[in-house]
């Protein structure tokens, strides 16, 4: 019978998993992990329940936690059984996932099934967004993908996400010149950020790690100032607008595949206060 381990953060709303042979297709090996609100919790108190297949994967993930909640605030339900597998080395990467970093997260919900992760819930701004997954991309190998849902409480950064829609701001080839795709999605986002008062946009640009890191850092400070250029060209407040590069330092999938490559290339706006 196929069964699966989840791990419960109350105080948080997280719901953790471990590798399992639910989800299991073809014959492959799956794991999950989720996380979800639990209401009457006393602080930061995690409940973790479920099956794994032995008792070092039960003790690895309790300890993994214990060290990020205190030992007083983890709670021990999760069973040995031996018809749960797992993939190779999925214990040692989700302990690598449990990082002080959950900690920023509330209403959350962490979810592993197999290789691939989604992460939602809620962050106090938009750089600690991508840092908490541009760490774990970091983390794992190039076989896990990550599903970056998480959102920041502030209902004008929701809606210029909205806008972008998770689309690609592209420029040509190793330049700061954006493509016609690029300007038609600007084109959509200039009165949406026209509409924010009292706001300041941080303009962030990202690379892939192809290249030196130097020609990078320059290449998307580059292309967060053609992004502002054009913006202020469509009537944007130039006061309102800053720029920054940080090259490949942030990258938000593996640099291993090209389509990781591909969404660590990027644009990200984030909304902050003048």
């Amino acid at each position: 019978m196929k069964s699966s381990l989840r791990v419960l953060s109350l105080g948080l709303g997280f719901v953790f998993g471990a590798a399992t042979a639910q989800a299991q297709t073809a014959g492959a090996p799956g794991a999950l992990v989720e996380t979800t609100p639990a209401a009457g919790a006393r602080g930061e108190q995690v409940v973790a329940g479920g099956q794994v297949p032995d008792e070092a994967t039960r003790v690895a993930v309790i300890e993994a936690l214990r060290r990020i909640y205190g030992p007083a605030s983890v709670i021990d339900k999760i069973e040995v059984v031996n018809s749960v597998s797992m993939p190779a080395n999925w214990a040692a990467n989700v302990q690598r996932l449990i990082t002080p970093s959950l900690k920023d997260i509330h209403r959350g919900q962490f979810q592993i099934e197999g290789t691939q992760m989604a992460l939602s819930g809620e962050v106090g701004n938009e750089a600690l967004r991508q840092k908490i997954v541009s760490d774990m991309a970091s983390a794992l190998n190039p076989t896990y993908t990550i599903k970056n849902s998480l959102r920041v409480p502030v209902s004008e950064q929701i809606t210029v996400d909205q806008a972008l829609a998770n689309r690609t701001i592209e420029f040509e080839l190793g330049s700061a010149t954006l493509t016609r795709k690029g300007r038609d999605i600007l084109d959509e986002m200039a009165p949406i950020l026209q509409r924010l008062t009292n706001k300041s946009v941080a303009v962030v640009g990202h690379t892939d790690n192809a290249g030196s890191r130097a020609s990078n850092l320059a290449l998307s400070q580059s292309r967060a100032e053609a992004v502002k250029g054009y913006l202020v060209g469509k009537g944007i407040d130039p006061m309102t607008l800053t720029t920054s590069g940080v090259g490949p330092d942030q990258p938000v999938a593996s640099n291993a595949t090209d389509d990781g490559r591909s969404r660590n290339r990027r644009i990200e706006f984030r909304v902050g206060r003048t």
